[in-house]
């Protein structure tokens, strides 16, 4: 989902009064960011509050290359999860799992490559296409109606007995789009926004269920996304990034700068706007500190906890790192973006019609070489201009100034970077 899907970023059409209503009471986060363009990556990275650099979720097999496939099960990695027995959520923290331990891309021939199994805890209880029907020629599936099920029937459960988790990752809005038959058809924005609008919907209820229990005032809700709006499968299925350049795929801000909203009525003040830059491996940080432990100290962590900031606004001073596969493409220190490579996609893959940038060609920026800009790095003002087009000129003490800044607290970073062990260099189909 993109920055600017949501009507409180912006959305000309608001079709997200619950989303919207949610950060009216609550705070919203403008400069939050995704750990990694890509879905997988960026969920690893929430679970571990650590970069895909060092979790293991990155390739080496082409510089700068974001990985197409999954892998599922990091050997030595202690949070990511997977169907194999050992990688399964039940045996990593999760009292309970309804899901899929892919997204729900097919169908497919279930000879070579079968369909996508969904299952609840150890069992498997169908597949997508089959039992879980998604109509790809309509856009029709109940998929999000019945995550939304699942999880208000997990909080009516717990809610009553002791403190709960609940990590709730609806995939609607990720290529191929789906809503169910009641959203079809609803939104001015396609298909794309009938997604939207379903999930806003969903999050509405359960909001709703919160406040219905009488604890709301001590469930501490968090709302973001795993990457961009995709904007390769635009117009039809895709989402916006509001005023940031590229989507999905790549380290341009629209690649990475995700909507976020925290809720915690009687806690977080109503109506507050955080300039925090933060991360969605803070979410492992904060929940850390909800719960009064500290981070494990046999590894580094790279999540901040955000709780300064949520209940007494504090601003804390700290670098966002953009990763695309093994290379570290672009630093931002507070206003201030530094690119050291540049790269939408190839000249291959844009020629045949995959463009991550469409209506988006910013010239010396939006670049189909992959480019070395690591001696002299094109710095923007992301303050003045969120869309990175007018580079800072090199000569001009601010460029200067900003260079020095970023270049210590990346010569900083590197120094102490030990890289994982990559698990994303075979793409294997039938995992896939």
């Amino acid at each position: 989902m993109g920055w600017g899907d949501l009507g409180v970023y912006g959305e000309p059409s608001r079709e997200t009064p619950n989303l919207d209503r949610m950060a009216a009471e609550g705070m919203l986060f403008p400069n939050f960011y995704s750990a990694n363009p890509l879905c997988s990556p960026s969920r690893a990275a929430l679970l571990t509050g650590r970069l895909p650099i060092r979790n293991g979720f990155y390739t080496t097999n082409a510089h700068a290359r974001n990985v197409e496939g999954r892998s599922w099960g990091p050997e030595g990695h202690v949070r990511h999860l997977g169907h194999r027995p050992q990688f399964h959520p039940l045996k990593h923290g999760f009292d309970e799992w309804f899901g899929s331990p892919n997204c729900h891309f097919g169908p497919y021939d279930n000879k070579a490559r079968p369909n996508i199994p969904v299952y609840r805890d150890w069992e498997m209880v169908g597949r997508y296409y089959e039992e879980f029907p998604i109509n790809l020629k309509t856009g029709e599936a109940n998929l999000t109606q019945i995550y939304l099920q699942e999880a208000l029937d997990f909080i009516k459960r717990q809610a009553r007995r002791h403190p709960f988790f609940l990590y709730w990752a609806v995939d609607a809005t990720h290529a191929p789009v789906y809503a169910s038959k009641p959203f079809l058809g609803t939104s001015q924005r396609g298909r794309y926004g009938d997604a939207v609008r379903e999930i806003d919907d969903s999050i509405g209820k359960l909001l709703e269920l919160l406040h219905d229990l009488h604890i709301a005032d001590n469930t501490f809700v968090f709302f973001t996304s795993d990457n961009g709006a995709a904007l390769i499968s635009a117009p039809e299925q895709g989402g916006s990034n509001g005023p940031f350049l590229c989507g999905k795929q790549t380290t341009f801000e629209g690649g990475m700068r995700e909507p976020a909203l925290a809720w915690w009525p009687g806690h977080i003040a109503a109506g507050q706007v955080s300039h925090q830059l933060g991360s969605i491996m803070d979410l492992f940080t904060t929940s850390l500190a909800l719960a009064g432990l500290t981070p494990p100290r046999d590894r580094a962590t790279d999540g901040l906890n955000l709780l300064p900031a949520l209940l007494q606004g504090w601003l804390m001073d700290r670098p966002v790192f953009y990763y695309r596969g093994d290379t570290l493409m672009a630093t931002t220190l507070g206003q201030h973006k530094a690119h050291f490579w540049t790269w939408t996609n190839s000249w291959e893959n844009f020629r045949q019609g995959i463009d991550f940038c469409p209506g988006q060609n910013v010239s010396g920026v939006t670049t189909h070489n992959l480019e070395d800009h690591t001696k002299l790095p094109l710095i923007f003002h992301l303050g003045r201009d969120p869309g990175e087009r007018f580079p800072l000129s090199f000569a001009s003490a601010e460029y200067q100034e900003a260079l020095s800044r970023i270049t210590s607290v990346v010569q900083q970073h590197q120094e102490a970077l030990v890289p994982g062990q990559p698990q994303l260099n075979v793409c294997n189909w039938a995992v896939m």
